[in-house]
């Protein structure tokens, strides 16, 4: 069962599709977007991937960053990134540990969850059910954006 909103958001350092490190508190005081989904270059994934693609540029200047996670290493995260220019970063939980701390764990894939983390660090809404070709318009609707 995915975490609760209201729950402070586990802390985390994990590499991105770049190899460049990133931790949840280096966005202290700005909205994360942490999207947890099963396999890079999947139809769903991909269509979740490209919904926030598609809508990225509408995250922009609003002090909300967008992450992808899931099991895919940095050099499996650099090809879906390539092959459907996707502009934020990725997140290779390799491990499983962000799947773990997250309660997201489908059993060596991450379960579809998305969590909307706020700037103080707390859980501001779980989405465990997704529609993954309008995922991202449905969160900046929910935001008031």
């Amino acid at each position: 069962m995915a975490l609760s909103a209201g729950t402070i958001a586990p802390n985390f350092t994990v590499k991105d599709t770049h190899g460049n490190t990133v931790s949840l508190s280096d966005y202290a005081g700005k909205t994360v977007v942490l999207y947890f989904y099963p396999k890079d270059d999947t139809p769903g994934c991909t269509k979740e991937a490209c919904s926030f693609r598609d809508s990225y540029e509408a995250y922009q200047g609003k002090d909300i960053a967008v992450f992808g996670v899931s099991k895919d290493d940095e050099t499996s995260h650099q090809a879906f990134t390539k092959k459907f220019n996707l502009p934020f970063p990725l997140l290779a939980d390799v491990d499983g540990s962000l799947m773990s701390a997250y309660d997201v764990d489908g059993g060596g894939y991450a379960k579809r969850v998305t969590y909307v983390i706020d700037g103080k660090g707390a859980i501001a809404k779980v989405y465990d059910s997704v529609k993954t070709d309008t995922h991202a318009t449905d969160i900046l609707a929910d935001l008031g954006l």
